[in-house]
This record gives C-alpha cells, structure tokens and sequence, in this order.
C-alpha cells in the first residue's frame, strides 16, 4: 500500500481554482476565485526532520524553530477569477489566465508582469463577451497552449513578438497580438490536457502532438496538422487525463506500453491505446460511489515500491493511488471531508501537493519504520496503563477511578478533524514589462 503523511497545510483566502508545481524549485503557484495568484516557498527538500516541520499557517515557523513557509509574492492579477496557471519548461516564466479574458505572463521569481494577450472572442456565442480559458499549457519555449469554454484550442507563438509599446502606455495598453492558430477539438469546453512526448527521432526533444478531453470524447491534434483524430462518444463526462509510458508491453495485443489516462464523471478511469483513439480499451473503478475523478498526476517512480502509479483526486476530497498494470487502487489519503481535490502534482522532492477548497497540503511518502516503532511505543505504554489500572482497580474501592483513566487514555488518541469550506529569462512575444 501507498502511504502518505500530511508535511504542510496551507489555508488559502478564497477558493483554489488553479495550481502549478514549479518544475525545478520547491514551490507551488495558486490561483484563487478573487483573481489573486500567490507563490508559496514549500519547506526544503533536503533535510532529514521534515517530519517534525508540520506548518499551518504560511510564514509561521515549523515545531523546531528552524523551518518556514512563507508566500514567495502575492498579487491581484486578474479583474475575475484566475482559471489557470502553467510554468514554462524552464520554470523562469508564469502564465496565468482569468475570466476576465486576458493572459498574463509574469517572471515567476518576482511576479513581475512582462506581458498579456487578449483571449478571442468565440463568434458563435453573441451573449458572452469572454470566452473563458479552461487550460494553460506550456508545451515548449516557443509555444504555448490555451484551451477555453467554447472548446476553442489556441496556439501562440512565443518567437513572434507584438510591436512594442511606449514605456507611459505600459500601465493602460491593451494587446492585441493573435494567437498563430486555432483548433476546436471539442464542441465544449476543454477540461484537461496532456502532451503525447516526443519520438527518438525528434530533433527539438519537445512534444508536438496532445491530447485533450471536452464533454465525452477524447482528441489527439498536433502542432501543424491540427485536430488528427477524436473519439467516439463515451456517454460520460471526461475530466482529467495523463499519457504514461513505460507500461508493459504485450505483442499479442499490439500494446505498445504507452496509454492515455482519462478520469471520468463516474468515478472510473478508462485507459486508452496509444493509436487507438476511437474508443478506451480497458477501465479502472476507482470510485464506487461514482464520485468524479476531477484531476490527476504521474506518482514520481519509486515512491510506494516498483510499478507505474498515479494519483486521482476526487470530488468527495480523497486522493486514491491507482498502480497501472495490476490495475486496482493501492491507498488513499484525505485532503478535505467536504471540499473536492482539484488540483494535484509533485514537486522536485517528489512530495504530493494536493488543493481543493481554501487549502492546499503538502505530502510525504510515510517510511514504515518510524510508523512501527511509533505503533510499538503506543502499545507497550497502552499495556503498562492496563496494568497500572488494574492494580489501581483491586486497591481502590472507586470504580470511576478505572474509568475516568480510562477516558483520559483514549482522549489522548489523535482524531481527524473535519474542515468545512476547490541567467536572464527567454525572449518572447510577452515582452511589455511593467503590466500588471
């Protein structure tokens, strides 16, 4: 089983509606409903105490004195909520896209504004001036990716500067720059995105094609060729999805070892065969209770034994472990008893960071033989209180003596609390400092 102990929570000042794990540093991006975008400093990933580093509020110091968690920087970036958010590959630059309609790129270490673009209307809608962004995805250092309600795919070209602006309009310019194409995979929103990686014989090293999720089907389009093949439809929302590689492959089946990933609407993840776009192939009950499966992430290899694994977050606040191959859940962790986990990834330390409601948590593998001699602890004193009791209980003719020591025992057990409550950098076409 796959075991997870709980290193941070972080409360949040609204709801969490975006989040992204930066790809080299030990710090995570939120984006909340109020517009804010805020990036939290995570605890070290190199200490040996960071079980004793558990932090609850951000720029409070852990239980040793020695450790904090404290906001990086923290803006109101966006007129409306900020939908989502994406790192470059690099990690140098943030892209962040609201309801307001606009994207805004910004030097992740400052939060500095460097530029934005204005997200295009959808012509078929007449009654929304803003078709809102539902994906940010930064595919390469030249291009990025923006998916929105109307299940419009954008693509900008990051090599292709806007004209320049003078540095007075700077505060109040509005860009027009356009994206370099457009696709519509979906006839609906876009609610997930993952990048197929790219073959031996690339010569850039960076994906060209993905695929994307909207309403029931599923879509694989690529970078010059537009929309290459969509599924049929699956009767079922699909909300979250991943391609894996490195899975078994079987000859007498044609697999190849490589599978999309697709969570759904049901509570079941279906699994589907590289090339064969038009219908899943194999399916995983991750929920009985057909909770919705609303993101996922790879599980860093090694984390939890040998095999391919993920992590499902889920809409009643749960993270269940699926391990690929065997097929079936391996654990599960809670991040909320009411709130759903809306986002998930791993850091640099490969800790888990899950957010959902006004909160995000940081996780660590659990190492089984502190757990054991914990667990060994508690019993040799929970059986030296027996006896004491027992011998207290034949000298004392009170018998509410024995039970009140009793109660004292077990109010000293730890209990679950409920929560009530979702060098210099690169140049490209967003070059205008100082917007904000």
């Amino acid at each position: 089983m796959l075991m997870l102990d709980t290193l941070c929570a972080l409360p949040l000042s609204a709801d969490l509606f975006a989040q992204a794990v930066h790809p080299t540093e030990p710090l995570v991006t939120v984006g909340l409903s109020s517009g804010h975008v805020q990036t939290l400093k995570l605890p070290p990933v190199d200490d040996d105490d960071e079980e004793e580093k558990i932090v609850t509020v951000p720029g409070r110091r852990g239980s040793n004195g020695t450790d904090m968690v404290d906001t990086a920087w923290r803006t109101k970036r966006h007129k409306g909520s900020c939908r989502c958010l994406a790192y470059s590959v690099d990690g140098r630059q943030l892209y962040s896209a609201g309801t307001d309609g606009i994207v805004k790129a910004a030097d992740s270490a400052t939060g500095t504004v460097t530029g934005k673009v204005a997200i295009p209307f959808d012509p078929s809608n007449s009654r929304d001036l803003i078709d809102s962004p539902t994906v940010v995805h930064a595919l390469s250092p030249q291009t990025l990716l923006l998916s929105t309600d109307s299940g419009a795919l954008h693509l900008y070209d990051l090599r292709d500067p806007a004209p320049s602006l003078p540095v007075d309009q700077s505060k109040t310019a509005f860009i027009t720059a356009k994206p370099s194409q457009t696709y519509h995979p979906h006839a609906d929103y876009i609610s997930s995105l993952c990048p197929i990686p790219p073959s031996a014989a690339s010569t850039s090293g960076y994906s060209k094609q993905w695929l994307t999720t909207g309403s029931t089907t599923l879509a694989l389009t690529d970078l010059r060729r537009g929309v290459l093949a969509k599924s049929e439809d699956q009767e079922e929302l699909l909300l979250s999805c991943l391609y894996v590689t490195g899975l078994a492959a079987k000859k007498s089946s044609g697999s190849t070892g490589e599978k999309a990933v697709v969570g759904g609407g049901d509570g079941v993840i279906t699994l589907w065969e590289k090339g064969q776009w038009d219908d899943q192939d194999e399916r995983i009950v991750v929920s009985k209770e057909k909770e919705t499966l609303d993101c996922m992430a790879h599980v860093p290899d090694g984390i939890g034994g040998f095999g391919k694994k993920i992590a499902v977050g889920l809409g009643d606040g749960a993270v269940r472990f699926v391990k690929l191959g065997a097929n079936q859940v391996v654990g599960e962790v809670r991040h909320d008893e009411v709130e759903g986990v809306t986002e998930l990834g791993f850091d640099v330390g490969g800790r888990m960071i899950s957010g959902g409601g006004q909160i995000v948590k940081v996780w660590r593998e659990s190492i089984q033989g502190e757990n054991d001699e914990e667990e060994e602890e508690d019993d040799a004193a929970a059986g030296a209180a027996g006896k004491r009791a027992a011998a207290d209980s034949d000298d004392s003719d009170n018998d509410d003596d024995g039970d009140d020591s009793s109660d004292d025992e077990k109010s000293q057990k730890p209990r679950k609390k409920r929560k009530r409550g979702k060098g210099p950098a690169p140049t490209t076409n967003f070059n205008f400092s100082g917007l904000d």
